[in-house]
Parts: C-alpha cells; sequence; structure tokens
C-alpha cells in the first residue's frame, strides 16, 4: 500500500488523518492544547505544545494504519495563519506563539488605517490591517515590548517552528506568508514597505517557498520516534483556510466555499491575486496559480458555545444526564420558532469582528426585543445572525469575484439541518455537504500528492469528496429574510461608531 498523511496545526487542536492514495481514511488523530488569556485580549499557545501535538499524531496514526518502511510516499502540512513566534539567536522561542485571536496588537492596526499607510500596504499584501497579523504584532511589539523586539533573530509562525523543529531551517511557504501582512502578493517576496515601516531585515523572517515545495531528511531523533525514514519527503503545504477549499472541491471559479467552526470564513478560489478596493478581503496563495479571496469571521460556533453556556444552562445539565448533544438540544428548540425570529435580531460580535467590518472593537448584541420573545428566539437569532454575517461577506467577494454558482458547507456547523437550510435561505444558493473528513487535512494530503506527481491535477479531489446532502433554498423564508437584512446591515452602521467607546469601558471596568 502507498499512503499520504494530511496534518492540520489548528488553533485548539493538531490533526492527522492517514490516506491511501485514492483519498480514502486509513486512520486519524487529533490532540488539543491550552489556550492562554490570562489578560484581556490576549490569545497565545506554547509552540512546544503544538509541536508535540505534531508528534503525538503522526506517530498515532502511523500505528493506527500499521504503515510499513517505504509505503508512507509524503507528509504534507496545513495550518491556523496569523500566528507569530519570536526566535532568539539561540534558535529558542522567546514568545510564546501568539494566534490570530489576539486582539492586543488593535492600537497599531488602527493608526495604519488612520494614517494611509495600512491600505498602501494591504494593496500589496491582500492582508487587511488588523491586530491578527503578524504586521500588527510586530509593529505591537516593537512599540511596547522593544527589550523582545531587540532580541529577536527570527519572526517566524507555528508551522515554520514545527519544519524547524523536524530540519532545522527556517522555510515559509506562500500561504502563510500571504496572510502575515509582510508579503508582496504581485512580486511573491516580502515587501519591502511593510519591512521597512517595522524596521526589520529579510533575514530575521523565513527563506520563501512555494506551498509544493519539500524537505526530506526528518531529524533522526524524531524520526525514530515515529517510524519516518530520512527518505520521506515532507511538504510545506498551505493554510487551513485555503486548504479547506481544496478539500471540499471548492476550487473551480463560482464554487464557493463557507465554513463554521468555532470561527467561520467564506472563500472562492481565483486565478491570480487581486484585492478589495475597500481592504475589506483578504488574498492567500494555494499555489502559485491559484489563489483564494474571502473573508475570515471571528464569531461561529464560538457564539453558539455562549448561547448554550450562559442562557441555557439547565439544559446543559439535563444533556449531561441524559448524554445527549446540548447543540442537539437547543437546536430542537430554535427550530419551533419561524425563520427571522419574529424580528429579532443579533449581531454576533462576541469577539471583536474581521470580515466584513474589520473591527476589533466589535461588540455584540440583540436588537428588536419585546415581552413577546423567549431564549427560544434568541437561539435562533444568534444562529441566523452569524448566518447574516457570512452573507454580508459574500456580498463584498462578489464585487471582485463575481456571483456563487454554487456552496460547498463545511464545519461543524453542518452537523445541523437546521444551520445547513438557514444558510440556504439566507444565501439563497443550493447548499452542498461534502463528505470528506477534515477537510483541510484532505487538502493538504492531495497538495501533497499533486506536488510529489501522485496526481496530475488538484481536481483530482473531486473523487475523494463525496456528497452527503443538499439543501435548497425554502422561498418562504428567503423573503423573510429578504426584509429582515437591511434592517440588520443599516442597525452595524449605526451601531460601529460606539463599538470602541463600549469596548474601553469593558477595559477599564471589567474584571
Amino acid at each position: 500500500m502507498e499512503y499520504m498523511i494530511g496534518v492540520d496545526i489548528g488553533t485548539t487542536s493538531t490533526k492527522s488523518v492517514l490516506y491511501d492514495m485514492k483519498g480514502k481514511v486509513i486512520a486519524h488523530a487529533d490532540s488539543g492544547y491550552q489556550l492562554y488569556q490570562d489578560i484581556p485580549d490576549m490569545a497565545e499557545e506554547d509552540p512546544e505544545d503544538i509541536f508535540d501535538a505534531v508528534i503525538e499524531v503522526l506517530g498515532q496514526v502511523m500505528r493506527k494504519g500499521k504503515v510499513q518502511e517505504g509505503e508512507l510516499k509524503g507528509v504534507s502540512f496545513s495550518s491556523a495563519m496569523h500566528s507569530l513566534i519570536l526566535m532568539d539567536k539561540d534558535d529558542q522561542p522567546l514568545t510564546r506563539a501568539i494566534t490570530w485571536a489576539d486582539n492586543r496588537a488593535a492600537k497599531y492596526s488602527e493608526e495604519l488605517k488612520e494614517n494611509g499607510v495600512g491600505a498602501e500596504i494591504y494593496a500589496k499584501t491582500g492582508t487587511p490591517i488588523h491586530p491578527m497579523a503578524p504586521l500588527s504584532k510586530i509593529l505591537w511589539i516593537k512599540n511596547e515590548k522593544p527589550e523582545l523586539f531587540e532580541q529577536t533573530k527570527k519572526f517566524i509562525d507555528l508551522k515554520t517552528y514545527v519544519f524547524f523543529k523536524l530540519f532545522g531551517t527556517y522555510k515559509m511557504e506562500y500561504s502563510i506568508a500571504s496572510a502575515t501582512g509582510m508579503f508582496n502578493i504581485f512580486k511573491l517576496k516580502w515587501e519591502k514597505q511593510a519591512l521597512d515601516l517595522l524596521g526589520i531585515t529579510e533575514e530575521q523572517l523565513p527563506e520563501l517557498v512555494e506551498p509544493t515545495d519539500n524537505i526530506k531528511g526528518i531529524n533522526s531523533k524524531y524520526g525514530k520516534i515515529l517510524g519516518i525514514t530520512k527518505e520521506v519527503p515532507f511538504v510545506f503545504g498551505a493554510s487551513d483556510g485555503v486548504l479547506s477549499n481544496l478539500g471540499v472541491n471548492a476550487i473551480d471559479p463560482g464554487v464557493v466555499a463557507v465554513t463554521i467552526g468555532t470561527s467561520g470564513a467564506v472563500r472562492v478560489v481565483v486565478d491570480k491575486p487581486v484585492v478589495d478596493p475597500n481592504g475589506k478581503l483578504f488574498c492567500y496563495a494555494l499555489t502559485k496559480d491559484k489563489w483564494v479571496v474571502g473573508g475570515p469571521v471571528n464569531n461561529g460556533g464560538i457564539v453558539f458555545r455562549w448561547v448554550k453556556d450562559q442562557l441555557f444552562a439547565p439544559e446543559k445539565i439535563t444533556a449531561e444526564q441524559m448524554q445527549v448533544s446540548t447543540y442537539d438540544i437547543l437546536t430542537q428548540i430554535a427550530e419551533k420558532i419561524p425563520a427571522g425570529s419574529d424580528g429579532l435580531l443579533f449581531h454576533p460580535y462576541l469577539g471583536g469582528e474581521r470580515a466584513p467590518i474589520w473591527d476589533a472593537y466589535a461588540r455584540g448584541s440583540f436588537f428588536g426585543l419585546t415581552r413577546n420573545h423567549t431564549r427560544a428566539h434568541m437561539v435562533r437569532a444568534a444562529l441566523e445572525g452569524i448566518v447574516y454575517n457570512l452573507y454580508i461577506v459574500m456580498l463584498t467577494i462578489e464585487g471582485i469575484a463575481g456571483k456563487p454558482k454554487s456552496i460547498q458547507a463545511t464545519g461543524g456547523f453542518a452537523r445541523s439541518a437546521l444551520w445547513r437550510q438557514m444558510l440556504a435561505d439566507i444565501f439563497e444558493q443550493d447548499v452542498t455537504i461534502p463528505e470528506s473528513f477534515e477537510s483541510s487535512c484532505l487538502g493538504a494530503a492531495v497538495l501533497g500528492m499533486y506536488s510529489l506527481g501522485y496526481i496530475d491535477d488538484l481536481s483530482a479531489v473531486k473523487d475523494m469528496v463525496g456528497v452527503t446532502d443538499v439543501h435548497k433554498p425554502n422561498k418562504d423564508n428567503f423573503q423573510v429574510y429578504r426584509e429582515l437584512l437591511p434592517i440588520w446591515i443599516r442597525l452595524s452602521r449605526v451601531l460601529e461608531p460606539e463599538y470602541k467607546s463600549i469596548a474601553e469601558f469593558q477595559k477599564k471596568h471589567m474584571k
């Protein structure tokens, strides 16, 4: 047998899937780790925890699959974007990994937006100006932690850290680089204006490589632990977002991938890099010839979790006693409420927001509450608010990539028939649920197969994905949502000037 492993280094866990060369799942493993949020706006992880998780899941699938020497043809990687680790002169971490969810650089993102420099850099890099991006994070560190800044030999991300530990070299592929805010997506090199702004050099950043490049010669210590020989190529791969598109077969023009996990995103593939005139969308590399345009949202399934924990504590206890999912109970409750939640609207900005408003200070709100509304209305309104937000992202994408032809939907939300139907109704599009398991892992494996010559074209993924369900829009529901969406949009604009004020109040008074 011949096998390929796809590894996805995520925000809350690392996953690994062993596939045969037809994309069939042979074995899979998952290992979680802690997210440190010791102070407001912090979101960090220990890079050693992540590396240990990579070794653990690789070892697990090798053992579960009983992979023999010579059968493993490659390992290919997916990774969360926007992480930042500072390395010292002895190649040791000076910091934990600062993740995309860390908002401490918000002040410096705002300054870049206000002085116009941010717009200039975005036009070259395709990374929206936001505290998520390493560009803003490094600027924050330079100004507020100068001693760390001065000690830094290399500014890297999580995947570069893993590859450094395995192979002793600092390399970053175009896909992760294109999410840093420091990489020129048109010239495929580090952007001088961004580096000059930060006061760093190219030597302080990893060497750039293509997503399809690979490296051999794994550190013998780890090779022995894993049972992986030095001859096995490790493909650098790409970021989790773009590989999710590949993993659900959303790589043709007009085929849109909508993902809702803890966070969410709307993405479509184009054949060359493009940027949004208003700076609202990202443009990240899949390969040199395929680029993914889209918008990420902070507030996906995490909002549903908040509803469960804060509004439905009794049901949570009941569900635990009955050994059923609280989410299933909440979905059944929400199903009894009509589309539009009888005029109750929810803006899901519980953790600031990236697309479509790119405002780290954004806060959530219910609007339209009356005595007739119940907790059941609130849970449905929360679910609808998440999808409304994604729909506004889709409208922005249409401006530069055209109208969608179909939607491939993935993520934890896809297990809910109600949420899938809601997506079809609000987007007024057929929604297909791919069968593929761990789409970013599959995307990584397929990119690995392609780069190593085991398949001729990335389109081979269509035979590996399958389809489990198709939801068609309900005309009556669509009409209701079309009445409410303009109100939802106008309300967002009215509230926007006060987001910073309330966020500053909360930071001052909340413990």
